[in-house]
């Protein structure tokens, strides 16, 4: 009883000092599954992300999963959190799992979002579609956005088609006619493989691309489409016709998570990323080479005041 009574009290002394401390005690033992696609900033912020659970003690796991699906694997309690909820990209999933329960939402990020097809800004700089970035300038430049898996017409290089599904091909459709196609890339990095092959052989392109990103910083120019509304979309009984709406960037976790990691948790309902964050994290990777986990230690460790002020430690 007595060696009982010590550990008790050793335990009770452990817990005290820790918190006076300000260090971080774990949550639960079981871990934190974060989800990776297949884009950069994702990728990072996940590692980034999970290492700020780590220095709260806690256990984290990583798992490759489907960009739509993951709302239902987080609904279902196989993946605990998305940081990267892209409103008019993953929108309807979020809303759809959230709708049967078990997906909660954990708060906006600071950034707003826009993804759009567009060009390089030496494109407009060397006018070489003229009217840019009007959509009806694109009419009468197919050939110089031609390709040569494109068949003679003007192509769009889409992000992988798991992404958007048919959004762009409906748009080419309704907006640009028969002169146009759209090829869908493999992943986010094809994207930028074909950005900078363009670059270097000083032809046009007009790519897929998103904000924020690393593309911010040198320039990008989004194509100009009539302006979204609700239901101008095929899949909401439109024609496809409009361009794509500026939006959030939100977080969802499984509703089990506040209770199982409630520290966790409140950083994790905290944690908001701006634009400027979020392009420096994929820069790390597209830019300088890093690979995602050393990316996101050193933005870790550049940021430390930053991500810290997040867990609530110190305060």
């Amino acid at each position: 009883m007595k060696k009982f009574t010590t550990k008790v009290a050793a335990a009770a002394l452990s817990m005290t000092l820790a918190t006076v401390s300000g260090q971080a005690i774990a949550d639960s033992s079981k871990p934190i599954v974060i989800p990776t696609h297949n884009w950069s900033s994702q990728v990072v912020m996940a590692y980034v992300i999970g290492g700020i659970f780590e220095d709260m003690g806690n256990n984290v796991e990583y798992v490759s999963a489907d960009t739509q699906g993951v709302y239902e694997s987080i609904r279902n309690g196989d993946v605990t959190i998305s940081h990267e909820v892209w409103q008019s990209t993953f929108g309807a999933s979020f809303y759809a799992a959230m709708a049967k329960g078990g997906l909660i939402d954990a708060g906006t990020h600071e950034a707003m979002t826009l993804e759009e097809v567009g060009v390089p800004q030496w494109v407009i700089d060397e006018n070489m579609c003229p009217g840019l970035p009007n959509y009806e300038a694109l009419k009468n430049c197919a050939d110089v956005f031609s390709t040569a898996d494109s068949g003679g017409k003007g192509r769009i290089l889409e992000g992988p088609q798991s992404w958007h599904g048919d959004v762009y091909p409906n748009r080419v459709k309704a907006l640009l006619g028969d002169e146009w196609m759209v090829k869908f890339a493999g992943s986010g990095d094809a994207l930028w493989a074909e950005l900078d092959s363009a670059k270097r052989e000083g032809r046009a392109t007009l790519i897929f691309n998103w904000t924020p990103n690393f593309t911010d910083a040198d320039g990008f120019v989004f194509i100009e489409w009539p302006e979204y509304y609700q239901g101008c979309r095929v899949a909401d009984g439109g024609d496809g016709g409009c361009g794509s709406p500026k939006g959030w960037l939100k977080k969802a976790a499984n509703y089990k998570f506040p209770k199982t990691h409630p520290d966790a948790y409140m950083a994790f309902s905290r944690m908001s990323f701006d634009a400027g964050m979020i392009g420096s994290m994929a820069a790390l990777v597209d830019l300088d080479g890093m690979t995602h986990q050393d990316a996101a230690k050193k933005w870790l460790a550049d940021n430390e005041d930053t991500w810290r002020a997040m867990t609530g430690v110190g305060m």
